[in-house]
């Protein structure tokens, strides 16, 4: 009889046991747009549906410096990327791409406050979804404290 009891336990205990979300922090310092977009855009859509389908949810950091602040800022064409081509021809669409991973994914958007100045940014300067903290290596080493996997996305 103990022995029904305790397995009746033990299931009722591990049915009501949440499961811990899986977490990913990505390392972004690209500045190529076509990676960016496969890499950070399309990959977490993907890697959240995937998730969901398991009925597991997925918690997603994205950590930025670089040469991905580019993609943070209110008007690039106020800031040093005002020559790149590409980025200035598809920004409104690619902004509110990106707002919309935070405001629907719930990713977390982390700046390297740093390394702003070397690339002429103040806080009015980025986007206000983007959380800027002291440095990359703080969040980095944050996230991974926290149970996130680890992915770089950088230029190669």
């Amino acid at each position: 009889m103990k022995k029904i009891i305790v397995i009746l336990l033990l299931s009722i205990g591990l049915g009501q046991a949440e499961e811990v979300p899986a977490r990913v922090v990505y390392d972004l310092t690209t500045k190529n747009l076509a990676t960016f977009e496969k890499k950070i855009l399309k990959a977490i859509a993907a890697n959240k549906a995937h998730y969901e389908s398991k009925l597991r949810e997925l918690e997603v950091a994205v950590v930025i410096h670089g040469g991905a602040y580019r993609y943070f800022t209110v008007d690039p064409s106020q800031t040093e990327y005002k020559t790149d081509k590409a980025l200035l021809a598809d920004y409104k669409t690619l902004k509110k791409r990106i707002k919309s991973m935070a405001d629907t994914y719930d990713v977390e958007f982390l700046m390297c406050g740093a390394g702003m100045p070397k690339h002429g940014l103040k806080a009015k300067d980025i986007v206000n979804f983007v959380k800027i903290i002291p440095n990359s290596t703080i969040g980095l080493i944050d996230r991974q404290n926290e149970g996130y996997a680890y992915i770089p996305i950088g230029d190669r």
